[in-house]
């Protein structure tokens, strides 16, 4: 009998990976070329601590912000391979923030997280002189994007205490909320997981922040881990009192839907709006 397939290898259960990750780079290169953008803004001293500014149409008032966090399993890709998710944030008449973080294991994942994190303080702090409104910040993640994302809106299990941080409202795509597993996939030999960083960063032992609305994301099609975990999650939040969701997506799986994240009027792009609008409420 032949070993199940790893449900975290996703190249094994999306044959047309490599296709996807070929739309991305075109999808991207064509959002560099044809929207108002500005590269490389350090958000902090390490070279790996940049991020690219999309601007939408010219526009009176002040602009919400959307940070997007992208994915690789904390140990691949950057914001160059993601700009295309900058597409659907300036047709909802949002700024695209979308971020640069260092990669494991050369960093390890509180370093990650604390990147994350200053990057939406820089972007709070600094977005006023691009037009954006600094009280109006929200943020999507997508696969391990959306495990750093999720620590916007969530205290470490092991932090006494966590940063302020500026986000309204979240995008949770496709996401991975306990570290457990991965130490016992393909990935462990790549980015060698401690029991400490799972027992501390594993966003289902972590404490949530009120205040913020949370949707989580997943493709309908995707392996069952990413499934049960968004929707563990979910519960996590909203047993804590946190305005959570959970919705899974029809047709999708883990390759295709930050593609329908990134395209403008698909199903995920609305929600994306909806997120967007949210960071307004009260503001």
């Amino acid at each position: 009998m032949s070993e199940p397939l790893d449900p975290f290898m996703i190249r094994a259960h999306v044959p047309e990976f490599e296709t996807h990750l070929a739309a991305y780079r075109r999808a991207s290169e064509q959002a560099r070329r044809t929207l108002r953008g500005v590269p490389d803004l350090a958000y902090g001293d390490h070279p790996d601590e940049k991020l690219d500014l999309y601007l939408p149409a010219e526009g009176e008032g002040s602009h919400p912000v959307h940070v997007f966090v992208h994915g690789g399993y904390w140990r691949a890709f950057s914001k160059a391979d993601y700009a295309f998710v900058a597409d659907a944030v300036t047709a909802q008449g949002a700024i695209a923030a979308i971020i640069d973080y260092s990669l494991m294991p050369k960093a390890r994942m509180a370093v990650l997280v604390d990147q994350v994190r200053r990057a939406v303080a820089w972007v709070a702090a600094n977005a006023g002189r691009w037009g954006g409104d600094p009280k109006a910040i929200s943020a999507s993640g997508a696969s391990a994007g959306a495990h750093l994302a999720s620590f916007l809106a969530c205290r470490g299990a092991r932090e006494d205490a966590a940063p302020a941080m500026p986000v309204r409202s979240l995008l949770l795509v496709s996401g991975i909320y306990d570290l457990g597993p991965i130490t016992r996939s393909f990935l462990q030999p790549e980015i060698a997981l401690t029991a400490a960083e799972v027992a501390a960063w594993s966003p289902l032992a972590a404490t949530p922040m009120l205040g913020r609305a949370v949707d989580i994301v997943v493709g309908a099609d995707e392996t069952p881990p990413f499934l049960g975990q968004g929707r563990a999650f979910a519960a996590h939040l909203a047993a804590a009192g946190v305005d959570a969701s959970f919705t899974t997506l029809p047709g999708e799986n883990h390759m295709s839907i930050a593609t329908a994240l990134g395209t403008p009027g698909t199903a995920l792009a609305d929600r994306l709006g909806r997120t967007i609008a949210a960071s307004r409420r009260g503001g």
